[in-house]
């Protein structure tokens, strides 16, 4: 009797190491052969908004305190640039984009920034006291065109350099957490508590509101190289839409089981490879659309929270952070 009770109770043990083992397996992603990440050195450290490039070499970078730095080598190096805002407010800039030689940036309070020189000099327009909102992102579309969204959704595009602005929607969405334009001009925006996000495309006249897709509350979205939607939600997790759709999602997805950490941006490098930076310098990557991850662990040394991840092209790409943080993509031999 006591023979058997001592093979019951071995099974019994083996059962659970297993199922420990198989949890562990599951809690523990597996490390990118090669890490593609550098860090590269600033004159700062201030917490990076958005980067933007004009070519190949010459781009800008900035960020809170009115941060602005330009770089000449493809960002391996950075000089910091000042400009006379004329008002003692601490500005904050949010967004940079260029078309060309011509550039704009917006921060808060109320700030927009005009170049046609690729950043020799920066002239600031006038924007009106009836604005919804403050100036959150903008997308240089063509010469003298622009695109500028502020933080409670309202969207508007210029055509004459910045003189006359018109607005794209008939209301303003919300106080919003973020907001992210396609290539193709569609917009999504996740509400201030995460709790809904809405849709607009070109045609459309107001924003169209959708409830959260899970009682997860919503961290961000935006949209992938095919036009599918993406989302990140508290708890680290991710999911897609099905294709052509806002309304419906394949189910979602936990990369790394039981972290105490969240999940802040993705973005597309290729259609198939994804990166997903988040908070302690925790950055994932999926190589087959989503389906697996693995975990790049030589980044977790950098004392960061990892906020944006921009990919100019395949060839291009950075991660910006806290405390002047930036890490560039250099392509694996």
């Amino acid at each position: 009797m006591r023979s058997f009770l001592r093979s019951i109770q071995t099974v019994v043990i083996l059962v659970v190491a297993v199922l420990l083992c198989s949890s562990c397996a599951r809690n523990f992603l597996p490390s990118i052969s090669n890490n593609p990440w550098q860090v590269v050195p600033l004159p700062t450290e201030e917490t990076l908004s958005d980067v933007a490039f004009i070519d190949d070499n010459h781009g800008w970078l900035v960020g809170k305190n009115a941060t602005l730095l330009e770089t000449q080598d493809g960002g391996n190096h950075w000089e910091e640039r000042s400009l006379d805002l004329g008002e003692n407010q601490i500005v904050s800039f949010l967004s940079v984009s260029f078309a060309g030689n011509e550039g704009w940036i917006v921060g808060q309070p109320n700030v927009l920034l005009h170049t046609t020189d690729a950043g020799k000099s920066w002239s600031r327009i006038p924007l009106s006291e009836k604005l919804p909102g403050a100036p959150y992102t903008i997308t240089a579309l063509a010469n003298q065109s622009a695109e500028m969204t502020t933080d409670v959704g309202a969207i508007y595009q210029t055509k004459d350099g910045g003189k006359t602005w018109q607005a794209m929607v008939q209301e303003a969405v919300g106080v919003l957490r973020n907001i992210y334009r396609s290539d193709d001009g569609k917009y999504v925006a996740v509400s201030s508590r995460g709790s809904f996000y809405s849709v607009w495309e070109p045609g459309m006249t107001a924003w169209e509101p959708h409830n959260r897709t899970s009682s997860r509350r919503l961290q961000n979205m935006g949209y992938g190289k095919d036009g599918q939607l993406w989302l990140l939600a508290r708890g680290g997790t991710v999911q897609f839409s099905e294709p052509g759709s806002a309304e419906e999602w394949a189910d979602p997805i936990s990369p790394e089981y039981s972290t105490s950490w969240g999940l802040l941006d993705l973005a597309y490098r290729t259609p198939e490879e994804i990166w997903v930076s988040g908070g302690s310098g925790n950055l994932l990557v999926s190589f087959d659309g989503g389906q697996t991850w693995q975990k790049d662990r030589e980044v977790e040394d950098v004392p960061s929270n990892l906020y944006r991840v921009i990919f100019m092209n395949p060839e291009k790409g950075f991660v910006l952070g806290q405390r002047g943080t930036l890490l560039k993509y250099q392509q694996p031999a």
